[in-house]
């Protein structure tokens, strides 16, 4: 039987998902600076919930989103799917690491626990449970993005278990994706895999493209040295946590 995956031929990506990655990174990229520059008493930001809330979310969500769209397609074309992920996940967990030693060094008020980099390495581990099982993705996914409006409104006094969704008392970090909701948004996404694979043929020439194209492709990358690079020009130029 043919499936989706099959479609795309070794070693070829869907363009469309890369460009659409590369957009969100940039605009992760400059979120993250605007609190950055702030946090540095460099300029002003409003408390919008638009910005604050709505705005870095929504970003998130595409992100993550997609990556659960990735997941799907990957599964479909690797035969060694959970090996991957599994050390996909290892390599995850050690970049997420030095992401909360570099906060606890500099901001340890705002230290990053179980930011967006946790979240992936994380469900790198769950995901080989529930990606062969298309209904159960849609189900489990609208299940635990349910479960996550009502965490969180609501306080616990279980700090061991804020991974989870169970956000402690006075909790306060940069960066915070627990799997309740944001595993529900990778699981819809790795639903629609299939669906988004029938458009994989779609091809990009022009250079905007192309130039959001390779930003999608490294993503990780540009996600792990912009806050370090911008932090440490500030840091050499003689700027101080305000």
């Amino acid at each position: 039987m043919t499936t989706y995956g099959s479609l795309l031929k070794d070693g070829e990506r869907i363009q469309a998902i890369d460009l659409i990655r590369g957009v969100d990174i940039i605009l992760m990229v400059l979120f993250n600076y605007s609190v950055t520059l702030s946090y540095f008493g460099l300029i002003y930001l409003s408390s919008s919930y638009l910005y604050w809330f709505i705005f870095p979310r929504s970003i998130a969500s595409i992100f993550i989103f997609l990556s659960g769209v990735v997941a799907y397609i990957s599964y479909e074309k690797s035969k060694n799917f959970n090996k991957r992920y599994f050390v996909r996940g290892l390599k995850l967990l050690l970049f997420a690491f030095l992401i909360t030693l570099f906060t606890y060094i500099l901001v340890p008020e705002r230290t990053i626990y179980f930011g967006i980099l946790h979240f992936f390495a994380v469900s790198s581990f769950l995901v080989p449970f529930f990606i062969k099982y298309s209904k159960l993705n849609l189900i489990a996914g609208v299940s635990i993005i349910l479960s996550g409006l009502y965490l969180q409104r609501t306080e616990f006094d279980f700090p061991y278990l804020l991974w989870l969704g169970l956000i402690p008392e006075n909790f306060s970090t940069f960066d915070y994706f627990p799997l309740i909701p944001w595993l529900g948004v990778l699981l819809l996404g790795a639903y629609s895999g299939k669906y988004i694979t029938r458009r994989a043929n779609r091809r990009f020439k022009s250079k905007l493209a192309g130039i959001f194209i390779s930003l999608g492709k490294n993503s990780l990358t540009v996600y792990l040295i912009h806050q370090p690079v911008l932090v440490f020009l500030l840091i050499i130029m003689g700027f101080k946590l305000d």
